[in-house]
C-alpha cells in the first residue's frame, strides 16, 4: 500500500474533520485573496482611467466626486458648466489640450461619452499609449458613434448598426435610496427622432471609457436642444389653447411635430459641458511642468469651477481606504491562523485514536521516519484541499465584490489575481497547514510500538 492510498482513506475516515478543517483554510485563503485582488484591480483601473490628463475642470461638488463622475463614469455629474464658461477657461493657460465632455445619456445601461475628436488625437488613455481601432473607423460627423471594446461585447453591436440613445444613465441603488426611490426606476425617455450609426470599435485599454458609446458633443447638445424645443413647443400649445377658451373659440390645431433640431437651432444654454479633460504644455516627450503646479493654483481660485489632479484624487481615495485594507488584511491573517490551529487540533486529537494503526504500520515495517512524512503529508494536504477551494471561492466572491459595487457605486473593476500573488498566499497556506501539522507528526514519531499493540480489554 502507497503512501498517498495510506492519507486517502486516513481523511475519508474523518470526513467530518477533514472538510471543516479544509473549509477554515479555504475561507483565509478566499479572504486574502479578495482583498488583494480588490485593492491591486482597483487600483490599477483608478491609474490607467485617467490617462495623459493633467486635471480636470468641472462644477461637481468636490474633485473626488469630479474624478469618479467625469473620468471613471459613475454618475452623470449633476451641475454642468455653461459653454461661455468653457471659452473663457479655455483662454486662461497654455493648454495642450482642453477637451470638453458631457456625461448624461445612456444605452442598455451603459453610459454614452460625447466629447471632440480631440479625444482620441490628444487624450492618451495610458503612459505612451493610443487609441487603436478594432474595426472601423472614429467619428467625424454628427450622429456617428464609436463603441468602447467592453461596450461592443455587453451589446453585440457592429459596425453599421443604428441605434437610439437613452436620456439620463440609470440610477445606482445608492442614489435610488438617496433621492428616495422606491420599487422600479421611471420608464427612461429615449431620443428615438435621431438614430446613431456604429462607425467603430475600440481595442480595449483596461479603462472605464471601454464600457462606454463615444459621440460628438454636437450630437448630444442636438439631442437635448430638440427635447427644450419640444416642451416649449407644447407650452406655447397649451398657452393658445387656454386663450381660446377665454374667448369661446373651438379652433382645431394640427402642428404636427417641429422639424428635427440641427446644430444651427442651438443656442447657449444648449452648450452644457459635465467636464474638461485639460493637459498643460510640456517638452516633448515628457509629462511634467513647471506650470502645472501654477496653473493649477490659478484655476482653483475660481469659486464657480472644481479642479482637480487625478493622480492626487486616486492617491487620497487609497489613503483613506488603505487603513481599512490593513484591519481586514490582519483579520484575514488571523483566520488563516485559526485554519492552522484547526488543523493542528484535528490531527492531534487524532493521534490518540490512531496509536493502534500506527503501530500495526511499524510492524509492517514502516519506519518511525515514514510514519513522520505521513503524517506532515496529511497535512500539507489539507492545507492544499483548502487552498484550492478558496481559490475559487475568491474568483467567486471577487466577481460578487465587483458586481455590488457597480450597482451601488456605479464603478467597474475588473479583478484578477496576480500570479505572484496568488502563488505566495496559497504557498503560504500550505506552509501554515505543514508547521501546524508538525507537533502531530512528532507525536506519530514517538508512538511506542510495544505499548500500542498490547491485547484491548
Amino acid at each position: 500500500m502507497n503512501d498517498f492510498t495510506i492519507i486517502r482513506r486516513s481523511l475519508a475516515a474523518r470526513k467530518l474533520s477533514t472538510v471543516f478543517t479544509s473549509l477554515s483554510v479555504a475561507v483565509a485563503v478566499a479572504l486574502m485573496l479578495v482583498l488583494f485582488m480588490m485593492r491591486d484591480s482597483g487600483r490599477a483601473a483608478f491609474e490607467r482611467g485617467s490617462g495623459n490628463m493633467h486635471m480636470l475642470v468641472s462644477a461637481d461638488s468636490d474633485p473626488l466626486t469630479a474624478i469618479l463622475n467625469s473620468v471613471f463614469l459613475a454618475a452623470p455629474p449633476r451641475r454642468p458648466l455653461e459653454h461661455a464658461k468653457f471659452e473663457q477657461l479655455a483662454a486662461k493657460a497654455p493648454w495642450e489640450y482642453f477637451i470638453p465632455t458631457q456625461i448624461g445619456d445612456s444605452y442598455r445601461g451603459l453610459p454614452v461619452f460625447a466629447t471632440t475628436g480631440d479625444f482620441f488625437t490628444k487624450f492618451k488613455p495610458g503612459p505612451d499609449e493610443t487609441w487603436r481601432l478594432k474595426s472601423g473607423r472614429f467619428f467625424d460627423k454628427d450622429f456617428e458613434i464609436v463603441l468602447g471594446f467592453r461596450a461592443a461585447e455587453a451589446t453585440g453591436l457592429k459596425v453599421g448598426d443604428k441605434i437610439a440613445l437613452t436620456h439620463g444613465m440609470p440610477k445606482t441603488r445608492a442614489q435610488m435610496q438617496e433621492e428616495g426611490i422606491s420599487g422600479e426606476q421611471p420608464a427612461p425617455h429615449v431620443h428615438e427622432e435621431y438614430k446613431f450609426e456604429v462607425v467603430g470599435i475600440l481595442e480595449p485599454t483596461g479603462g472605464a471609457h471601454d464600457r462606454a458609446l463615444i459621440t460628438g458633443i454636437t450630437s448630444a447638445w442636438i439631442l437635448h436642444a430638440h427635447d427644450r424645443r419640444e416642451k416649449e413647443e407644447h407650452l406655447r400649445d397649451a398657452g393658445a389653447g387656454n386663450k381660446e377658451e377665454e374667448h369661446g373659440h373651438e379652433h382645431d390645431h394640427d402642428h404636427g411635430h417641429e422639424a428635427l433640431t440641427t446644430e444651427a437651432d442651438l443656442i447657449d444654454s444648449d452648450k452644457k459641458i459635465t467636464g474638461v479633460y485639460a493637459r498643460v504644455m510640456t517638452r516633448p516627450g515628457s509629462d511634467s511642468s513647471a506650470m502645472i503646479p501654477v496653473v493649477f493654483s490659478q484655476m482653483r481660485t475660481d469659486p464657480t469651477i472644481t479642479v482637480a489632479q487625478p493622480t492626487q484624487e486616486i492617491n487620497k481615495l487609497f489613503a483613506i481606504v488603505g487603513s481599512v485594507d490593513q484591519i481586514l488584511i490582519a483579520m484575514a491573517a488571523v483566520v488563516a491562523a485559526s485554519s492552522g490551529i484547526s488543523i493542528l487540533l484535528a490531527l492531534y486529537n487524532s493521534m490518540e485514536q490512531r496509536r493502534r494503526q500506527i503501530a500495526v504500520l511499524r510492524v509492517l515495517g514502516a519506519s518511525a521516519g515514514r510514519i513522520f512524512r505521513l503524517v506532515l503529508a496529511e497535512s500539507l494536504l489539507l492545507g492544499a484541499i483548502g487552498a484550492a477551494f478558496g481559490v475559487v471561492a475568491a474568483l467567486i466572491g471577487a466577481r460578487i465584490v465587483a458586481s455590488e459595487m457597480k450597482a451601488r457605486l456605479g464603478l467597474v473593476i475588473e479583478p484578477s489575481i496576480a500570479p505572484l500573488m496568488g502563488v505566495y498566499v496559497v504557498g503560504g497556506a500550505i506552509l501554515l497547514a505543514g508547521i501546524a501539522g508538525l507537533l502531530p507528526a512528532f507525536v506519530a514519531y514517538r508512538t511506542s510500538v510495544a505499548k500500542n499493540l498490547r491485547p484491548l480489554g
